[in-house]
């Protein structure tokens, strides 16, 4: 298994930073990284991904989707080839709410696909900046 991972904390009840998490126009336009995202964002959704850094679009699944809490988008090959996982996680804390995105990457093609892989790490950094300040700073 290999994965990348952020995690940042926003000064917003978790309640407030889902609203933002789980607006898809939002994530299209304030500074995501996110070119487009269309679908269902509800547990069963499909979703299709655009980002700025893989310009093929990804389809994906909402595994789980706890209000406030946690969602989880799936997406892969047929038969279990290569599959990513991508978790955004929750939580309270003092003052506000820790934020973690992490995206596993596992299944038969990984060490062959992994190789051509972009480095995600700022991507996801970027992606954590953008819904901290469009939570703190909203427009």
């Amino acid at each position: 298994m290999k994965f990348f991972e952020t995690r940042i904390s926003i000064t917003a009840p978790p309640e407030t930073v889902w609203q933002v998490l789980t607006d898809k126009s939002r994530l299209a336009t304030g500074g995501f990284g996110i070119k487009s995202l269309t679908g269902d964002l509800r547990l069963g959704g499909k979703l299709t991904l655009v980002t700025e850094v893989t310009p093929r679009p990804f389809k994906l699944k909402v595994t789980r989707f706890t209000p406030a809490k946690e969602m989880v988008w799936q997406g892969g090959m047929p038969l279990g080839l290569f599959k990513g996982v991508r978790r955004f996680s929750l939580t309270a804390i003092e003052g506000g709410t820790a934020f973690h995105m992490r995206e596993e990457f596992t299944g038969l093609l990984l060490p062959l696909i992994w190789k051509s892989m972009p480095d995600l790490t700022p991507a996801f950094s970027q992606f954590a900046q953008a819904l901290k300040q469009n939570v703190e700073e909203p427009q």
